[in-house]
């Protein structure tokens, strides 16, 4: 899926993109990383926290509406805004009656030049689970969790039957020539290997295409998508402070914002109270 900079339009596509898989006899649909924008996580600027939300919200209501009448189970990454300053990248599970019935707080957050997620995000406290469905047990994480085997591990000591990764991930443009194949087969590769150490499916669900991050013309860091474009050396040099970039990840470490004080992940596999947005994992059927 290809994001457009309307959040409407891509919630929009999203139900058609429903209701098309439901009729190819899909059972489960699942979303890229926060599918209704651009990655805006390519800069910081504080204007894009009014991308988030509420869950249940909007989005989940309108998805909701349409799982029910598909019948399928819907994975919807969005930027959930849970209380006043507090941020959370979210994956919600929605049944094929249109019930919210679990939700997943990405984890692993990176700040890395074009990935500055920590700007936005508090980890998650919610753990690692499975949730219960009508086509088995479904383990979700987010796009960085990827490269952590303990959290597929985790997962999959859940009872995971199979592993969802709404993702957003894409190539430097300054690297593809020289890394891109490299970078892209260590990613497939780790997917497999979670695969393979856990005895169980993985599905990793990128979006496509080309997204410029906001600002002006040539600025140079690639979206999570398949194609970037290449800009001068000496632009991408001049449009990152990579002093205060190293002095600010050095402080984060020694002395972490409040909401990076991570609580101790927990595996869970129960239900923590049916409907609640708070809930550790809904272990409730799906049908």
């Amino acid at each position: 899926m290809a994001m457009s900079p309307e959040p409407e339009a891509n919630l929009n596509l999203a139900c058609a993109k429903i209701r098309d898989a439901a009729v190819q006899g899909a059972q489960v649909v699942c979303f890229p990383e926060l599918f209704r924008s651009p990655y805006f996580c390519q800069t910081e600027d504080a204007a894009n926290f009014a991308l988030a939300e509420r869950i249940p919200g909007p989005s989940t209501e309108a998805i909701g509406a349409v799982a029910r009448q598909a019948g399928v189970i819907v994975i919807a990454s969005l930027f959930e805004r849970r209380a006043p300053g507090l941020f959370h990248n979210t994956a919600a599970v929605i049944s094929a009656s249109g019930e919210v019935v679990g939700l997943y707080r990405k984890m692993h957050i990176p700040d890395d030049p074009g990935y500055y997620e920590k700007f936005y995000f508090t980890p998650g406290d919610l753990g690692f689970c499975s949730l219960d469905t009508f086509v088995g047990r479904l383990g979700i994480l987010i796009c960085w969790d990827q490269w952590y085997p303990e959290a597929a591990r985790l997962v999959a000591m859940a009872g995971a039957d199979i592993i969802f990764y709404p993702t957003a991930i894409g190539w430097h443009p300054q690297e593809k020539a020289q890394h891109g194949a490299a970078q892209r087969d260590a990613w497939r590769t780790i997917q497999r290997g979670h695969a393979i150490a856990n005895g169980l499916y993985v599905a990793a669900i990128n979006r496509v295409g080309h997204e410029a991050p906001a600002g002006p013309p040539g600025a140079p860091w690639c979206c999570p998508g398949a194609r970037t474009r290449d800009v001068p050396a000496s632009e991408a040099a001049a449009a990152e402070a990579p002093g205060r970039r190293a002095r600010e990840r050095a402080r984060r470490r020694r002395h972490p914002r409040p909401g990076e004080r991570r609580a101790k992940p927990r595996l869970k596999r129960g239900s923590a109270g049916a409907g609640s947005a708070d809930a550790i994992c809904e272990n409730r059927a799906m049908g």
